[in-house]
Formats: C-alpha cells, structure tokens, sequence
C-alpha cells in the first residue's frame, strides 16, 4: 500500500487556485526531491472568475519571486500597480477631514523600541502615521515606492500591488504550466470518489476520466465542492461580528492620463464602505454593505454619488457575503484554501495573503507520509482558526472606534457584537499601547503596528498617558519626527508618480 503522498489534485482555478499549485510546485522543485509530488489542477470551463481581489499584501512580492516571476512580467500582463497601503476617509466622524493612513512601512524604529508609548505621553499635534512614518506624505505625492534604478521587487518604501485579478488568473496559469510543470485539465467534476477510509479517493470528471490523487486542496470558491459538498465540513458565521453581507462592484474608466493612487481608498457611507483601487486603465470600484441597513437600490446610490456618475442595478455586480470560515480546514485528505475556506469582507485585502500563507504552510509542512496527515492537518486548522479570528478582531477594530451615528455603526459600537478577545485588546489598550507581547504567534497576519495606526489613526487619545512617564518622550518624538522628514524630503526627490514609472516599465519591458 502507498504511504507516501505523490499526487495532489487541487480543485478549482482562479487566483486562489493557481497560486496554491504554483507555491507548492515551486517550493517541491526547490527542494530538490528525487520524485517531485505531481500537481494537477482541474479547472471547470463552466464557472467565471469572481474576479474582484484586486488588492495585496507585501507578502506577494516574496511569492511571486518564489514562483520565477519577473516583477516586470507580473506588471505588465497583469496590469498591476503599487499599493502602499490604505487611506481611511470618513471612518471616524465622516467629516470631510476625517482620514487617516494605514501604511505597509513600520512606525520609526519599531524594530528597537516601540514609539507609540512616547506618542501617547507626549500628546503631539501630528497624527500617528504622519509623526513616525513617511509613506502617508508619500501617497498624499501621489509617489510610487519605487524608481527605475530599484531592481525586481525591490524599493525605497514597502509596497504591495493592485492588480486586474482576471488577468493575474490566467498569468499564473501559464506561468504554473508552463515553467513549473502543474497538470492543467479543463473539465467539471461530475463525482468525488470516497476511499474505505473516508478520505477522496479520486475525481470522475465528465469526460469519463478518472483522477485520483493523495490529497485534494479544495480551491472551488463559495461552491466549497469538496470541503462543503462532499464532507459537508460547518461554516461558521460571522455575521453577528460583521454584519456586511452584500457587495455591488463596477469598473469606472479613469480620465485620460489622470494619476493613479498608490493606495486603496476605503471611504466610509451609512451602512459600509466604499473601495477604490486604481489600476492603468480603469478604477476598481465597490461599495460594501449591510442589506440590514441598506437596499441595494440604496447602496447604488450611494456608489453614485461617489463616482459623481449615474449608476444602475444593471451596471453593477451584486455579490452576496456570508461571512465566516470553516471549523475546520483541514479535514481527511483535502484542504480548502480561498473562498471554499471562508470570506470576510474585502476591507484590509486579507483574503490572498491567506491564500499565500495557506499554500507555504502546506509546502513547508508537507506531510511526506501518510501516518502523519492528522498530525500536519491539526496543525494547520488550529493555525488558521487563529489567523481568521484574528482578522476578524482586526477589521472589527474599525468599526468600534467609530464615531459615526447612523444605525450600521450604532450597533457596531454594541459591545454585545464584540468578541471576547477584542473586548479584552480594547481594555488592555487603555492603559498599555499595543506591542509584539499582545499577540499569540510569531507570524501574525497583521502585526502590532497595525493596530497601532488603526488605533491611533481613528482615536489618537485612546491610551491614557502613564503616570510613570518615560524618560524624554517629547525628545524621542521630535527626533523621530526629523527623521520621518528627511525622508519625506529624499524620497519626493528620488521617486516618480505611477504613470511615469509604469510607462517606464511598459517600455523597458
């Protein structure tokens, strides 16, 4: 009997899809294995992708290197942009002032020393992001993090991408099939085989072929073709937490030769919030709401008016949102990774960074015997039970804070909606600021210094200062300051706007 896992089937394409094969097949081919595990992927003609993650993490960077993309292919045939984060307009008091940066660079020496103790005790001017990290004033130059000199994912500044998720689908399918040697079979799945054990045996495609394999990554999307269909594995609902559940997407073209931001906007309405990503040739645009508070008619309107442009119902795409994540993952011999796992909402673009962290988890941890399966796979599921409900304390974090008085964030102030975990952050955070010690794991999706500028983006004043005061706080402000504007003044010199240097990229290319 084979005791080793030399075949892995992964269900479903799309981004979340191929980017799992090509993790896992590049990771095998790395190692340098005698008999490399072999990767099919199988793929329905029938099922369009969802096609609205347009948004990163840096992490992607190091996948995309992983895989032996050039970061100038990834660019051009994806038509990708940088991100430098996010700017939140509207979240605290709606207040045509009211926003605030969530940047990917860390807080001024926050490898050394955490600052926000001195920030809270000094109780500066500046708003936190501005004082101690230089990226905000870089987006508000509308500046990529990046100039012509840098080589592949390289920069001044940490940067992430938006990105035509489309194109990025069929980018890594070549890519995948081509360089790093994944199955591709166009076919339906007509019936999952079970083995006398209970794991899958094997897939019966509509041609009549058989496919079997060791294990199965579920990448069909809501569908959940394996992880709900076949082992009917419960959803856990979030929706008492978060309670956006609808979503109306459009593409609005951009004038001709107007600048793209180096940033997602999120801008907040009555009953959710607004993205809008920029890409070469058109804005990614949605707004996310909650059909409690909101019509769709409603939520259209409002995406009107921000657009300043009519928009109806038949111009837009209107997705339901359930959200919740699986109890469990990792359950026999098959692993939902993307939709099939679960689904939030697109606020803080977490969904592909767990795709990424899903298929490395797997490459790095892959079970090379069948008798330790069960070991690897509770391994994974109490790792990403952890990782989604932190996300979930993370994005609910914006809401609470908020000072907006219509009924959506009324009630998400309503601590009987909070988690006991966020509950618990929240008090602690009126006394301490947030620090590497609050957190669990070594590998947090969002590390302190994103709570850090989401605190203190929305409440500057949360953390009383210590009756204890540091020594020098004020001084370690004001040096941090200088420093943050000497960059400022560096990089606005040696960076270009995101059309100029694309178009740089487009002809080098």
């Amino acid at each position: 009997m084979q005791s080793t896992l030399e075949n892995i089937v992964i269900v479903g394409g799309g981004t979340a899809g191929w980017l799992t094969a090509g993790i896992l097949a590049a990771s095998f081919k790395r190692n340098n294995q005698t008999k490399l595990p072999t990767i099919t992927l199988v793929e329905s003609p029938n099922i369009p992708i969802a096609g609205v993650g347009e948004g990163t993490w840096p992490s992607m960077r190091r996948t995309l290197k992983h895989l032996g993309i050039r970061e100038s292919d990834f660019i051009t045939q994806c038509d990708a942009t940088f991100k430098q984060g996010a700017k939140f307009s509207g979240w605290v008091t709606g207040s045509p002032e009211d926003s605030y940066y969530h940047p990917l660079v860390l807080p001024h020496r926050y490898d050394l020393e955490n600052l926000a103790t001195h920030f809270v005790n000094s109780a500066p001017e500046q708003d936190f992001a501005s004082l101690l990290c230089a990226q905000g004033a870089i987006c508000d130059l509308n500046l990529s993090p990046k100039n012509m000199s840098h080589k592949d994912y390289q920069g001044h500044l940490n940067y992430a991408y938006h990105l035509d998720a489309t194109k990025f689908s069929q980018f890594l399918q070549s890519h995948c099939s081509k360089e790093l040697g994944v199955q591709h079979v166009v076919a339906n799945v007509q019936l999952v085989e079970s083995a006398p054990d209970g794991d899958i045996a094997a897939l019966l495609i509509d041609d009549g072929k058989r496919i079997s394999g060791d294990l199965f990554i579920d990448c069909s999307g809501f569908k959940g073709l394996l992880i709900n269909e076949h082992f009917n594995v419960p959803y856990k609902s979030c929706k008492d937490i978060l309670f956006s559940d609808r979503a109306a997407a459009i593409h609005l073209p951009y004038p001709q030769n107007d600048t793209i931001a180096p940033y997602t906007i999120s801008t907040a309405t009555d009953a959710g919030w607004i993205w809008d990503i920029g890409l070469p040739s058109r804005r990614g645009t949605g707004h996310v709401y909650s059909s409690e508070f909101m019509s769709d008619d409603e939520a259209v309107n409002v995406l009107s008016h921000y657009a300043n442009q009519t928009i109806s119902a038949d111009d837009v795409r209107l997705f339901n949102i359930e959200p919740g994540y699986r109890e469990r993952f990792w359950h026999k011999n098959c692993v939902a990774i993307g939709l099939s796992a679960g689904f939030l909402e697109p606020l803080e673009a977490s969904s592909l960074v767990l795709v990424e962290m899903s298929a490395h988890f797997i490459a790095e941890q892959f079970p090379n015997h069948k008798n330790i399966v069960p070991i690897v796979a509770n391994r994974f599921n109490n790792t990403f039970s952890y990782r989604w409900s932190q996300i979930i304390d993370f994005l609910k974090l914006h809401y609470v804070l908020s000072e907006r008085t219509s009924p959506f964030w009324q009630r998400h102030r309503d601590k009987s909606t909070w988690t006991d975990s966020l509950k618990e952050q929240l008090e602690l955070w009126k006394y301490n600021v947030p620090w590497h010690g609050d957190f669990d794991h070594a590998r947090e999706v969002f590390p302190s210094a994103s709570y850090q500028y989401v605190l203190y983006g929305m409440r500057p004043r949360y953390t009383r200062p210590s009756a204890n005061q540091p020594h020098g706080a004020l001084e370690q402000i004001k040096r941090a300051e200088a420093n943050v504007k000497q960059q400022i003044s560096q990089f606005s010199q040696q960076l270009y706007d995101q059309r100029t240097l694309l178009h740089h990229l487009v002809n080098a290319h």
